[in-house]
């Protein structure tokens, strides 16, 4: 009898470089923000196309320091989906503002621009689009929506490291962008974040606040000792430390190589579950390569596949429903038929890098023995 090796739903990459560089940094003694994290910043850029990444620690911080720039203040409103993480909601409700949910494409899992466009009103500050799975929201029509209102076009990328748009990286093509390096996404810093900025004025004003609201650059300590600056702005202690910093480094290398090994996965999944019935995987827009953090599909019957999939030892998840379910965000409910359409019958299946080819059959194999 042969025993399988236990599948997992999420795998976390750390590179033997990524090691090495961390303990570099804890024998050099400087740990905090310093020339490690500008190092990262700069390869975001050169590897990746990201543009004027500001590094901080958390996806959370990012998203949150996007509405500041954005100047979202009390009584403003934001638009976002409700499928996402509730990270996306309460970032919002840090800044004062109101959360407006738009429904959702249940054929995608991302926003819907004709949903998004009824959701704009006078009070409306910025519009906050999550790439769920990693797959691109229709970034033409919404930008044009967003554009048409006056308001910036915010991206949630926690999921969409090395995704592409029509030609450009994701972090590379709105004004403002966040991504999260937590544990388990694609690269991971143990916990981080970048936000990008298309606006170079607007990246100095972000890497003010991520550290209290002073300039860093243009602070420099007097022959008493004592950082000069006058601090005008409310700031917040996000900037990302060396350490963090180098752990990313590290795991840069191996990047592309991961994120391909992700899309080659996938695609086996869609070659081969094509004709199984009662399963669909999500449908991506044209132009746009997805970074798989997530395989979502949609299924009939969900209870009984979920129940048939953990008998036979594969690994499956909703990971997150709706978060307008959530009582924190009673107040701001509003009727999503898409969003309860995929509450309803969204699961995603293993697709990290870390799956062998028999693996990925292994999977195949359960899922065509029915539910």
């Amino acid at each position: 009898m042969t025993i399988q090796r236990p599948l997992a739903f999420h795998h976390t990459e750390v590179a033997p470089e990524a090691i090495e560089r961390v303990v570099t940094v804890l024998k050099s003694g400087w740990l905090n923000e310093g020339a490690v994290t500008r190092e990262f910043e700069e390869l975001l850029t050169l590897r990746l196309g990201l543009v004027g990444p500001v590094a901080v620690n958390s996806g959370t911080s990012a998203l949150h320091l996007a509405l500041l720039v954005a100047d979202v203040k009390d009584g403003d409103e934001v638009v976002i989906p409700a499928q996402t993480f509730v990270a996306t909601g309460t970032a919002v409700l840090m800044c004062g503002a109101r959360p407006v949910f738009s429904d959702i494409d249940p054929t995608t899992g991302n926003i819907d621009p004709e949903a998004l466009r009824r959701q704009i009103s006078p009070r409306t500050k910025a519009v906050m689009a999550v790439h769920w799975g990693g797959a691109p929201c229709p970034l033409d029509a919404l930008g044009a929506i967003t554009k048409a209102a006056g308001v910036p076009l915010i991206e949630d990328a926690a999921h969409a490291l090395g995704a592409v748009y029509r030609g450009k990286p994701i972090g590379a093509i709105s004004p403002l962008t966040a991504f999260s390096f937590q544990s388990i996404k694609h690269l991971t810093t143990g916990d981080g974040g970048a936000l990008c900025c298309l606006d170079p004025a607007t990246e100095k004003r972000a890497r003010a606040l991520r550290w209290f609201g002073v300039d860093r650059s243009a602070s420099r300590p007097s022959f008493l000792g004592a950082r000069d600056y006058d601090l005008k702005d409310l700031g917040f202690k996000y900037h990302m430390n060396n350490i963090a910093a180098a752990l990313g480094i590290g795991n840069l290398a191996a990047f592309a190589d991961q994120l391909a090994r992700r899309r080659a996965n996938a695609t086996r999944y869609r070659t081969a579950l094509e004709s199984v019935p009662g399963i669909a995987p999500l449908r991506i827009e044209e132009g746009a390569e997805h970074a798989y953090w997530l395989y979502t599909c949609t299924v009939d019957r969900r209870d009984d596949f979920v129940r048939a999939m953990t008998a036979r030892g594969i690994p499956v998840s909703v990971v997150d429903l709706g978060i307008d379910r959530n009582s924190l965000f009673a107040a701001y409910r509003s009727d999503l038929p898409g969003q309860r359409r995929f509450d309803d019958t969204q699961v995603s299946l293993p697709v990290h890098n870390g799956l062998a080819p028999e693996d990925v059959e292994r999977v195949i194999d359960a899922i065509r023995a029915g539910w």
